[in-house]
């Protein structure tokens, strides 16, 4: 009877040692999944010395005449736009407008630019694409060249690491592009 109890025991203490196990398996590997919704734009419909499409996810809100940003709440972005009027100092704001990118350089991997040119609106530019962990992933410039110079920086309100804003940038730098395709100048 003895050696009964004691197999009952011994089998109890067994089944729990076996069942109470934790075992560690390595976590599966997760990706991060953003989906963002097909741009809408919109006409910018405010007195400003410029047009521009705009889209519907983001809000303008303009600070002064010369300051407006593009915000986009879900992503923690900003589009600060500037806004200058060209009194014969055309180089000195071209200038500025070339240096702004290079103070990312220490971060930056990479700062490609492309130009723009649209002869029929007369809006002529460059948007520069910063690669890597620098605080702005864009900065771009658009000017007639005698009347209007407008200068732009998206910032995202997040660590600046590149792997993880790297959708949204391109989301907004997408945004972007539309807004130097569709600007208009009045009063020229």
């Amino acid at each position: 009877m003895k050696t009964f109890f004691f197999n009952i025991i011994l089998f109890c203490a067994l089944f729990l040692l076996i069942a109470c196990e934790d075992q560690m398996q390595p976590k599966p590997k997760a990706y991060l999944s953003l989906d963002y919704a097909p741009p809408v734009y919109k006409s910018l419909e405010m007195d400003m010395p410029f047009d521009f499409e705009y889209n519907i996810l983001a809000r303008v809100e303009r600070n002064n005449a010369a300051e407006t940003k593009i915000v986009y709440p879900k992503m923690k972005a900003t589009v600060y736009l500037n806004y200058k009027k060209v009194r014969g100092n055309l180089n000195d704001l071209l200038t500025d407008a070339y240096q702004l990118p290079s103070k990312h350089i220490i971060k930056a991997e990479d700062i490609p630019e492309k130009v723009f040119v649209n002869e029929e609106k007369k809006v002529y530019g460059t948007l520069f694409t910063v690669t890597g962990n620098a605080a702005s992933q864009n900065q771009f410039f658009l000017t007639d060249s005698l009347h209007h110079f407008l200068i732009g920086s998206l910032y995202f309100y997040a660590l600046p690491n590149y792997d993880s804003i790297y959708p949204a940038a391109k989301y907004v730098e997408k945004d972007i592009v539309h807004l130097m395709e569709s600007l208009k100048w009045r009063n020229n």
